[in-house]
């Protein structure tokens, strides 16, 4: 009897060991990011209003979500990321494109090799955003510092349904990335299609890098389309660009470069967006948007972080337009995970813009992705606390 119980013992033990070996092999992480602010809007409607209220997600938008792996041997990896973004002031999920999504951040699975690199299947960031927006002062302090109307998708505001995306490994600095997403069009492939590559150098405190990026409008049947419908969400946020939801595609090149010498760093980057039009659009030649952008970020100590950034954006195609915007920055960490700031941005606009109606009007500013309508000129100043979990 005493063997026996013994054999018994011994064997739960060793199933034990096994049962442990196999969670350690796997994880699962529950993460966040609340960030909320009161904000000040100088010029907030086309008649010269001003306001002031509570705004989510400024400098990073709020959400929670969850993301793991299992170690499957050899080096190779699954992986999964569900992100859904939410709305601190409500408690309603996010908006994307008019549509509110569960898990409409990120949804997506994979497998990651130590060798090959990693692919990955479902929505997701495209390659512009995963390479080029880390060394861009958006990074640091958000859509105050975002181009206008968020036009290059400076501020993340598209991402990108079923898609396939490849991320290689980092070779001495050097990394490439490509995606592909299925239009899913019956008869058409390429209707509604999205396709982008990217590639980065980062060499001490020296980073550049650069990408391309083609979201195709989704072909109709009636002699004009009635918008923007995509594997892409698209980048429309306010009068900047309303105008050119019909657009036949959206095609984005843009490059980054910093250099960080001890508490400095120092950014430039330049972004050409072209709003393509054809026989569906409502409007008659395509429109460009090139943008040149600088900026620089002061650690004053490990807590405290400075930002001076400025942007020019011309517009030119079917109308003509120029915007100058000035931000300033903030932020002090009071711990590893929570962290106040104050953020601000000034931009004045001329020119003619395309309404979403069809109409020609004077330019209005419209900072970042907030896609607040005012008048030639607008103010934004946020104070806010984010917290991290």
């Amino acid at each position: 009897m005493k063997k026996l119980v013994g054999k018994t013992l011994a064997a739960m033990a060793l199933l034990g060991m096994f049962s442990a070996a196999a969670r350690a092999q796997s994880s699962i992480t529950l993460y966040g990011i609340i960030d909320e602010s009161i904000q000040y809007t100088h010029n907030a409607t086309p008649t010269g209003g001003n306001q002031i209220g509570l705004y989510s997600g400024n400098i990073s938008g709020s959400r929670w979500g969850l993301k793991g792996s299992e170690d499957l041997g050899g080096g190779l990896k699954a992986i999964f990321q569900l992100e859904d973004g939410f709305d601190v002031n409500n408690g309603k999920m996010g908006t994307y494109n008019g549509t509110s999504s569960l898990f409409g951040r990120q949804a997506y699975v994979g497998l990651e090799s130590d060798r090959y690199g990693t692919v990955t299947l479902g929505r997701q960031y495209d390659p512009l955003v995963d390479q080029v927006q880390g060394l861009t002062d958006d990074a640091y302090f958000g859509s105050s510092f975002a181009t206008a109307g968020d036009v290059d998708n400076y501020d993340n505001s598209s991402r990108t349904n079923n898609a396939v995306k490849y991320v290689s490994q980092n070779y001495a600095g050097l990394q490439v990335e490509a995606m592909y997403a299925f239009g899913g069009v019956a008869g058409q492939t390429g209707s509604g299609q999205t396709w982008s590559a990217a590639a980065s150098y980062n060499n001490g405190p020296f980073s550049i890098a650069a990408g391309y990026y083609v979201a195709d409008n989704t072909s109709t049947t009636a002699a004009v389309r009635t918008g923007w419908s995509s594997t892409s969400d698209g980048t429309f946020d306010g009068p900047v660009n309303s105008g050119y939801d019909t657009a036949k595609s959206i095609n984005i090149a843009r490059v980054a470069a910093n250099f960080r010498t001890g508490p400095y760093t120092f950014g430039l980057s330049y972004s050409n967006s072209n709003y393509k039009a054809d026989a569906q659009s409502a409007f008659l030649s395509s429109e460009i948007f090139n943008t040149g952008q600088g900026f620089f970020n002061y650690q004053v100590n490990p807590a405290l972080l400075l930002g001076l950034g400025y942007s020019y954006t011309h517009a030119s195609g079917d109308t003509n337009a120029s915007y100058n915007q000035i931000s300033l920055g903030a932020d002090y960490s009071l711990s590893k995970r929570t962290d106040v700031y104050l953020v601000g941005a000034w931009q004045h606009a001329s020119g003619s813009q395309l309404n979403a109606d069809g109409t020609v009007s004077s330019a209005e500013a419209s900072i970042g992705s907030y896609g607040v309508a005012g008048t030639s000129s607008q103010d934004i100043v946020s104070l806010g606390i984010r917290h991290k979990f």
